[in-house]
């Protein structure tokens, strides 16, 4: 088939690299224009190197970017993580329409941090969703769905490096096929079942210690690259990364206060939170780069006592 890929990033970079392996033809390539002084986008370079007609339109919604994917006369449109918002006029323009995807089982998790929000709010599943683009944000007619677990403590990278991306760019491939072919079926989505929730940023990521165990652990592994679940230490911000979770089983497990580090071993430092503990085994400082918690212990003077959120 002959497609049109309007992406970014490495999932953009890898959903073009798989039609490409499997024989399709990409007549066109489109890129969201970098920001002043950012790193080149990789899907972007990807095109350039392999000799492919690159765009990189400001906005869709203007003529000469619907202009130039009418002149690429494809079957298909292939959203590919796209941030700039694309109209109908633009969407529909190939002989198929265009497809998209979105990480989280549409209806739910509609919004950019799709993948963060069910790790954060403690479920067990999540998934990915190829759906018909709309001038509603995640809104459209659902067209395929891969369901995957949710381990207790899998992270935010691990959800979506092992098993949302890889399984996508197959699922893309998959619903391109059935779209072509006429084979697939548009499923409305529910809106009673439906929720949207925005940016998990700075301010969604800082750790309240008089939370339960359980929610904190939860905020830590959905921030987890990014954008960094986080604390204070001395006024200073002190982002959390790796870590393990100990539930208080009796009364006479509890240690220490809330936000007290009440432990440190040769590997981690300890702390307390509402019904148990956290194991902070890596960490990014205010003014440094990530580090193991052993490290940062010596480099900070941390002891036994100290307390963050202070």
């Amino acid at each position: 088939m002959r497609v049109a890929i309007i992406g970014q990033q490495e999932f953009g970079k890898a959903v073009m690299e798989a039609f490409l392996s499997r024989g399709d033809t990409v007549a066109g390539v489109f890129v969201a224009p970098e920001k002043e002084g950012a790193k080149p986008d990789p899907l972007k370079v990807a095109a350039q190197e392999k000799g492919l007609p690159l765009f990189q339109f400001p906005s869709y919604r203007k003529a000469e970017a619907q202009d130039a994917l009418r002149q690429l006369n494809v079957d298909i449109g292939i959203m590919a993580y796209v941030l700039l918002f694309a109209p109908q006029e633009f969407v529909n323009i190939p002989k198929h329409g265009t497809i998209q995807y979105h990480p989280s089982l549409l209806p739910r998790y509609r919004g950019p941090s799709s993948i963060n929000w069910p790790i954060i709010r403690g479920d067990t599943r999540t998934g990915l969703t190829i759906f018909r683009p709309t001038d509603g944000l995640d809104e459209g007619p659902v067209i395929l769905q891969k369901e995957v677990e949710i381990g207790p403590d899998e992270t935010l990278g691990e959800v979506y490096f092992n098993k949302l991306f890889p399984l996508g760019v197959q699922a893309m491939l998959e619903a391109a096929d059935l779209v072509v072919a006429g084979k697939h079926k548009e499923v409305v989505q529910d809106e009673s079942q439906a929720s949207y929730e925005g940016w998990c940023r700075e301010g969604e990521a800082r750790i309240n210690w008089h939370n339960h165990v359980d929610i904190v652990y939860n905020l830590i592994r959905g921030c987890n690259p990014a954008p960094g679940a986080w604390t204070t230490l001395n006024g200073k911000k002190l982002q959390i990364f790796d870590a393990r979770k100990t539930i208080y089983r009796r009364f006479g497990d509890v240690s220490g206060k809330i936000g007290e580090i009440t432990e440190i071993t040769d590997t981690s430092f300890k702390v307390t939170a509402q019904g148990g503990q956290i194991e902070v085994m890596r960490v990014k400082p205010e003014d440094g780069k990530k580090v193991a918690a052993s490290e940062f212990v010596k480099s900070a003077g941390i002891t036994v006592g100290t307390r963050l959120g202070t």
